[in-house]
Order: C-alpha cells, then sequence, then structure tokens
C-alpha cells in the first residue's frame, strides 16, 4: 500500500473518524543526512549488515546519530545487481555524520558476509560529500585497489570472502528531524495497535525512517531536568501515573496510555507525508484501531516554536485551512 491510497475525509470538530486532532505542531530541527545501499548475496546477509549499522541510533541525545532501514531494494535497483537494503542516517552536523557513517560501515558492513555499500543518492542530488570508502579502504593494508566508473571511484578491498567493494563517497543532503506524534489511548492495548499500523503505513512514504525499537518510543522527553547534568528528562505532562501529582498534564480522563513516533526525513515535505499518513492509518476503522478502538486522541511534541524551525501543524496536515 503507497501512502496516497491513504486519503482522510475532512476533519469534523478537529476529529478524524471520531478521533480528537489537537490544534497543534510537531517541531523539528535541522540535520544532516544520507542515503546508503548495502547489497549482499542474498537479503538475509545484506539485513544483518543493516540491522547493525543503525542498531544504538535511536536519539542523537545519546546516540550520535539517528538511522534506520529505509526500504528493501531489489537486484534491479541495486548498483552491482544483488538484493539490498536502503539505510538513512542523520546527525546534527557534517562532522558527526561523516564520523558515525566511518564508524558503523566499519564495523558493521565491512565485517558482514558478501556485502557491499554504496551511495544511494544521485550524485548531482547535491554539492556536498562525505566519506565512505575513503578512508575504510585502508584496511586493505596497500593491496587495495580504485576504480573510477561513470565518474564514481569504488574501493575494492580484500577480505577472506573474496573482496569488500565500497563506493568512495556520498552526498549530504539537508534534513529534517525530530518530526513527531504523540498518540492518546485508553489502555497500552490501543496504544500499541495504534502506533503499529501508523509505522507500518509511515513506512511506505519514501525518504523517511522512525529511528527508534520498532518506529515507537515510551520514554517521550520535554528539554531540561531538575538533575543539571542532564539535558532532557521524561515528557510528565504526557505520564499517565503521574495525573494528579504534577502541576500540568496534558492528560484528559480516560487516557492511560501514551507512545510516539519520531519522523526523520530528506525533506520537511517528506516528514509531513510520514505524519498526515500517519494519523490517517492510525484513525481509520479498517486499517488502524480509531475511536472504537481505543485511541481516543493525537498530539503531537513542540517547545513553543523555539527548539527548530519546521512546524508541522496536524490539523494542516489533515487538510484544515490554517485560518481556521
Amino acid at each position: 500500500m503507497t501512502s496516497t491510497a491513504l486519503a482522510a475525509p475532512p476533519l469534523i470538530d478537529g476529529t478524524l473518524h471520531g478521533v480528537r486532532i489537537d490544534a497543534s505542531f510537531a517541531e523539528a530541527f535541522p540535520m544532516r543526512a544520507t542515503r546508503l545501499i548495502v547489497t549482499a548475496h542474498n537479503l538475509s546477509w545484506a539485513r544483518h549488515a543493516a540491522v547493525a549499522t543503525t542498531g544504538f541510533a535511536t536519539s542523537v541525545i545519546a546516540c550520535g546519530c539517528e538511522a534506520g532501514i529505509e526500504r528493501e531494494l531489489s537486484p534491479e535497483e541495486t548498483p552491482d545487481g544483488r538484493p539490498g537494503l536502503a539505510l538513512l542516517l542523520f546527525a546534527m552536523s557534517s562532522k558527526e555524520l561523516g564520523k558515525q557513517i566511518e564508524r558503523r560501515v566499519g564495523q558493521c558492513v565491512l565485517t558482514c558476509p558478501t556485502t557491499a555499500v554504496y551511495a544511494g543518492l544521485p550524485p548531482d542530488a547535491t554539492p556536498e560529500r562525505v566519506a565512505l570508502g575513503r578512508n575504510l579502504r585502508f584496511f586493505g593494508d596497500g593491496w587495495q585497489s580504485g576504480k573510477v566508473i561513470g565518474g564514481e571511484r569504488y574501493w575494492r578491498v580484500p577480505v577472506m570472502d573474496g573482496e569488500f567493494v565500497a563506493q568512495e563517497s556520498t552526498p549530504m543532503l539537508k534534513a529534517v528531524g525530530g518530526g513527531n506524534l504523540l498518540l492518546l489511548a485508553r489502555d497500552t492495548d490501543s496504544a500499541l495497535a495504534a502506533a503499529e499500523c501508523a509505522v507500518a503505513a509511515m513506512r511506505a512514504v519514501p525518504g523517511v525512517v522512525m529511528p527508534f525499537p520498532g518506529g515507537v518510543v515510551r520514554s517521550g522527553s520535554k528539554v531540561g531536568s531538575k538533575y543539571p547534568a542532564l539535558g532532557a528528562s521524561t515528557n510528565d505532562a504526557y505520564c499517565p501515573t503521574l495525573v494528579g501529582l504534577v502541576r500540568h498534564t496534558e492528560l484528559d480522563a480516560g487516557v492511560r496510555c501514551v507512545m510516539e513516533i519520531v519522523i526523520d526525513g530528506l525533506t520537511e515535505a517528506a516528514v509531513g507525508e510520514a505524519m498526515r499518513t500517519g494519523m490517517v492509518a492510525a484513525c481509520t476503522p479498517g486499517i488502524g484501531p480509531g475511536l472504537a478502538g481505543g485511541l481516543l486522541r493525537i498530539s503531537a511534541g513542540n517547545y513553543g516554536g523555539k527548539l527548530g524551525p519546521f512546524h508541522f501543524h496536524l490539523r494542516r496536515l489533515l487538510g484544515e485551512k490554517a485560518d481556521t
């Protein structure tokens, strides 16, 4: 199913199929990103490498980068005619992105049987490039060799199963990180069902990943903490167990579980389309749980517009006019 198949009816009094859509917005920020293509002798080994490469990459708060598997690729879609996967990697700076690519590809792709790695963006996508195999070639201890094909340099590094092939560099884009949805439900089963359905639909949108485990995060955070050493802490306004204990809560009576989906994308449009698709999927009967299934509201996290320049207004994504 493609995202374009998930059309939404007009909002009625701020609701979609009876599920309340908050008059709020998700606040996202600039990132640097690239797409890599990992291929292997078969899809199983390509996936082993891809999963390892994108592991421990949920949040730049502590992981250095945010990454995920974008989609599977058929042999007809890869540079070497083998099965593969497209990966998206995001970081807060060009320098950090380069560091993360080198470490992750070096430790997780170079080491994985039969794999190769290529740039997944067109050469003319951007003039900015970041190293891919440029430094990893030195693992060949002088036995490595390079060749230019179609204006792009590739490195061949001898390894015990033959050769590891890596494109020298990959284009680097200005991207968007931190798009998000908060799914408020009456219980855990309902929240998980809504989140799983939304993520499944969002994965059909090109150019985005949801970097948390299974695409979902239960430990939503706010900026700051009572402990000075922490830059982020639990989003207490959305914690059901703290209703009645905190000074301010965003939870209505009946909300017993909240799940968050964080979206990173190569473009602002891709993040917005993923958010729209996720909301429609979660709310539509027969696709997601909807109101009858226990999904009560959809909201989003923001910091009053002070965190980032990209503001994704939930109701506008669903077609509501800006001045209504």
